[in-house]
């Protein structure tokens, strides 16, 4: 029997702001909280909250971990096998 996979994880790219705000981070301990989140976000793109605005963009979502202190602000592609990251706080 041929061993199962999981599904797969979607890509995550950063938008120019957000890759900007990845070069200041120096700390381990908040690179590993932000690899954490960004693990969490590439399995399941759903897993952050929608955030109001209008419908002719791409639908900007909120993925907060409150014990690890991360908030990505994000959307994701058509293929759902995109995730763009917009804003970053760590």
């Amino acid at each position: 029997m041929a061993p199962q996979h999981g599904s797969r994880r979607a890509r995550i790219v950063f938008s120019d702001s957000a890759a900007k705000q990845l070069e200041n981070i120096s700390s381990e301990s908040e690179v590993h909280a932000l690899d954490r989140a960004l693990v969490v976000v590439s399995v399941d793109p759903d897993v952050g909250e929608p955030i109001p605005g209008d419908a002719a963009g791409p639908q900007l979502r909120q993925y907060a971990d409150e014990v690890e202190r991360v908030r990505l602000l994000y959307w994701v592609s058509a293929l759902r096998t995109v995730v763009v990251v917009a804003y970053i706080e760590v």
